[in-house]
């Protein structure tokens, strides 16, 4: 194999593919990065068999072939090379890598070891907007658990229902739910998606409005097509959870407040809570305002925020975190928070059924 190839380009591969090699593995090949250019184009691949990402780097075929090589060592290298044009040319396994005056020769692995990723059939399919798929993830991912003993709270829900894509995370002690129009009409379909899939999607995404991204599903995968990457993931098996009637359209209270001063009255809260402590926000609820206390090791808080409420007064608390994190998933001015009791969670949602984050709240010491 001899290829050619500007450093930019072939960073910028490097960086998208890299998100897909195994950490931790007792397969040596699967730390390895895929330089495939046995056809008419220049492939990068990783692939650590549960998630895989190969992408197109622009550049020049002088003679075909394929070799693997260490990810981190080839990025490594790569990253310190001049910016110029590099050339890579393998004998065997030996792979010799040159830019301007920089020359490197590393040990390669022979193609037909690597895993390839698997072949997605692409006939059952929908597209949309990067920027909506990336808006909706980051809208939602901070919701999923980071518990591995609960796998399917791991991963996202994805729901395809005619014309609407919706995508709901919960951890056990939140759930965020996030729904946009589509373009065209697409057939039912329930698919879990792993977190880490999601994450790695967003951050490679590009989020601009004109460009779309495909996505077509089998019952153990699913394909992501964007530009010129392909991300291939195994899909959580299972029936996920019934959201629906946990988000329920009951409430005794209804509190409408600026987003921006709620927000603004938690982060200052929180500047009281060191990480590990466990200390809830205290929310009390009156005729035109809203009163927030916390007490913690470092010290105490008490603010006062004009609402506008109906219903009954209230006494609530919740994790802060919980709530800063919903509160920046939304970009209206005006949040609209519906609750019940102090037992029972309180919903932020908005009156179109856009988005809906549901957050429990926490027990507290009775305030005088």
């Amino acid at each position: 194999m001899r290829i050619r190839i500007s450093r930019e380009n072939l960073l910028k591969s490097i960086n998208i593919v890299a998100r897909a090699v195994s950490g931790k593995t007792t397969m040596s090949i699967m730390q390895c990065i895929m330089i495939n250019a046995s056809g008419t184009e220049i492939c990068l691949i990783a692939n650590d068999l549960e998630l895989g990402i190969q992408t197109i780097a622009q550049g020049i075929i002088l003679e075909r072939g394929m070799i693997a090589v260490d990810a981190q060592i080839f990025s490594n290298i790569v990253r310190k090379l001049p910016d110029n044009d590099v050339s890579i040319e393998t004998s065997g396994e030996k792979v010799m890598i040159r830019c301007e005056n920089s020359k490197f020769a590393i040990l390669g692995r022979e193609g037909s070891d690597f895993p390839f990723l698997p072949e997605i059939d692409r006939s059952v399919g929908i597209r949309l907007s990067q920027y909506t798929l990336r808006d909706m993830i980051s809208r939602t991912i901070f919701s999923i658990s980071s518990n591995e003993s609960n796998g399917m709270m791991t991963g996202e829900l994805l729901e395809i229902n005619g014309h609407s894509i919706r995508m709901v995370a919960l951890d056990g002690h939140r759930i965020a739910m996030r729904k946009n129009e589509l373009r065209d009409v697409y057939e039912n379909r329930k698919v879990i998606i792993p977190g880490k899939t999601l994450q790695e999607i967003s951050r490679i995404l590009s989020g601009d409005t004109e460009r779309t991204a495909d996505l077509f599903f089998t019952d153990k995968h699913i394909l992501f097509a964007f530009d010129s990457t392909i991300v291939v993931s195994r899909l959580i098996e299972g029936e996920y959870y019934k959201i629906d009637k946990m988000l329920s359209s009951n409430y005794a209270t209804r509190v409408i407040c600026r987003r921006k001063d709620f927000l603004d009255c938690l982060d200052r809260a929180t500047l009281l809570v060191k990480e590990e402590d466990k200390k809830p926000v205290i929310i009390m609820l009156r005729e035109d305002e809203m009163e927030l206390r916390i007490n913690t090791t470092i010290g105490s808080m008490d603010e006062i925020i004009p609402i506008r409420k109906e219903g009954n007064d209230l006494n609530i608390g919740f994790n802060p975190k919980f709530l800063i994190e919903a509160l920046r998933a939304v970009d209206e001015e005006e949040v609209v928070i519906y609750l019940m009791s102090p037992k029972a969670p309180c919903f932020i949602r908005d009156a179109e059924d856009r988005y809906c984050y549901l957050i429990l709240p926490v027990n507290f010491i009775t305030i005088d």
